[in-house]
């Protein structure tokens, strides 16, 4: 199954996941330009209404749920096999699904169609939803991410972002992001009492090992419980049960210098040090075109017990966190 077959049937038919039936619900999110939009006025951001599947497997009171945060090619067979395996182990899972609503079918050649700001504001409208659902613990909700989706998770766990749009006493339990982009980071890393683990792929070409490792270093060094995971030899999206091949239109530039946030979420631009909130992800996209860094095409797939390997890290970090 392709993944815009796979995305359209999960989301437009009656999908189950280990023999649980899901409901579909509509997330109330939005837009925003950039991270200043979304931190200084997040009610004036232009609303958008997302789709989600929720898979709960009982109907018993304060369950524990993965929200689960697809990537550039949108939900795809991995992300449906992660979400089985974490309803079959007694997790909840909803599943969410950034692009129908946008009308975007990829961001794999452009990933510009919505700002990184707007899909870390999908996760926390997604925690927000979760934490007024009658049968789920809103203390035991954690995020799961993948490649742009791990962008948005780690994004969506720093409270100078989160604090604004959600209030500082929600967040979530835990974050997982898998291989995931680190292009943008608040200078302040702080992501409260949430605990954070990156999943990389030490042969990853769509996204900078070491920018992930920079980042996760920078939120353990505020006190938080953040680690990382290298996986030897792993290409990008190793998870997937698929030989690896390249994506010959995927638009990359992991050498890329990195775009850091102040505060009220303005970039900084790495030439000049200088903070700009009018500044969008498209204009750092060209910058580091017109630097030489960007080119096209990029391998994605796992061998081997790689999406074993991924499988089990997966399970012990949802099954410490929301114990």
């Amino acid at each position: 199954m392709g993944n815009d077959d796979a995305q359209a049937g999960f989301f437009d038919s009656t999908a189950v996941l280990a023999g649980v039936t899901g409901e579909h619900i509509e997330i109330a999110t939005a837009n925003p330009r950039n991270y200043h939009d979304a931190i200084g006025d997040p009610a004036a951001c232009p609303p958008v209404t997302i789709g989600a599947t929720l898979f709960l497997p009982s109907d018993e009171r304060g369950q524990r749920v993965v929200v689960m945060v697809p990537g550039s090619l949108g939900v795809g067979p991995n992300h449906v096999a992660h979400g089985e395996t974490l309803v079959a182990a007694g997790f909840g899972v909803l599943v969410l699904d950034p692009f129908g609503a946008r009308g975007v079918e990829s961001t794999v050649a452009n990933q510009t169609p919505y700002s990184f700001a707007a899909s870390a504001f999908d996760v926390l409208a997604a925690l927000r939803a979760l934490a007024g659902h009658p049968l789920v613990d809103p203390g035991r909700i954690n995020a799961q991410g993948h490649s742009r989706g791990g962008s948005a998770v780690l994004t969506a766990a720093t409270r100078r972002f989160a604090d604004p749009i959600v209030g500082a006493d929600v967040g979530f339990a835990g974050v997982y992001a898998v291989y995931p982009w680190c292009g943008h980071q608040f200078v302040d890393a702080g992501v409260g009492t949430t605990t954070v683990r990156a999943m990389l792929a030490e042969a990853d070409e769509w996204c900078s090992v070491q920018q992930a490792q920079a980042q996760i270093h920078a939120i353990a060094r505020t006190g938080a419980d953040a680690t990382v995971r290298i996986v030897a030899g792993a290409a990008h999206s190793f998870d997937r049960l698929e030989p690896v091949h390249e994506l010959a239109d995927a638009a990359v530039a992991p050498q890329a210098p990195t775009v850091y946030l102040t505060d009220d979420g303005a970039m900084i631009d790495p030439h000049t040090g200088d903070a700009d909130p009018g500044l969008v992800d498209v204009d750092m996209f060209v910058a580091a075109a017109k630097a030489g860094f960007a080119r096209q095409g990029a391998r994605i797939g796992g061998v081997g017990d790689q999406p074993d390997v991924f499988r089990a890290d997966m399970i012990a970090f949802h099954e410490r966190t929301l114990a």
